[in-house]
């Protein structure tokens, strides 16, 4: 009798440890996933920017310097999310949301570049990214979350500790950009 108490013990723990492991596993490819979303938007978003910044120049009384700082933090966005670096992917994105408010700033004082077509379709395709980046971003970090509160309630901690599950960080963002919007700097008054 006592045989098949511990037998029916040990089945019970081992159907225990499978359950967490396979439900880690799930976890982390929720992360995994999540960040591919990202990195798929970030991508057309850099793929998009250089055709915006291409019809600003052809006004040539388009300020440089603002098209100089979005395509320089464009630059950085790529290079973060290549080495899947959230910290540095974090600012890249405050800057280069930055670079991309300056155009539509400076846009206003140009009716004939607002009036453009182009220009139009193309600021219309990137504000639809930045929604659904910024969709996508809290679908990651609520992955993370779930990720890292699993791997430490217990008993999933033990599990998780013996097969190797960390934890990931989150995905945040600088005081500039979590920050009201100082509207006179934007418009340069």
């Amino acid at each position: 009798m006592s045989k098949i108490l511990v037998l029916g013990l040990l089945t019970v723990v081992a159907i225990w440890a499978v359950m967490a492991y396979n439900g880690l596993v799930t976890l982390k490819h929720n992360v995994s996933k999540a960040w591919a979303n990202i990195d798929v938007l970030l991508k057309q978003r850099h793929d998009e920017l250089p055709k915006l910044v291409e019809v600003c120049k052809q006004y040539a009384q388009f300020e440089q310097s603002t098209l100089e700082k979005v395509m320089q933090a464009r630059s950085a966005v790529f290079t973060a999310s290549q080495s899947r670096n959230i910290e540095a992917l974090g600012n890249a994105e405050t800057q280069l949301r930055s670079g991309i408010g300056q155009i539509n700033a400076v846009a206003e004082a140009y009716p004939e570049l607002k009036a453009n077509e182009n220009f139009r379709h193309l600021l219309g395709r990137i504000t639809d990214l930045e929604n659904t980046i910024a969709d996508r971003r809290e679908f990651y970090n609520e992955s993370v979350n779930l990720n890292n509160v699993r791997i430490e309630h217990f008993p999933d901690t033990v599990i998780a500790r013996l097969f190797g599950f960390g934890p990931f960080k989150l995905l945040t963002f600088s005081s500039a950009q979590t920050g009201d919007v100082d509207m006179g700097k934007l418009f340069g008054s």
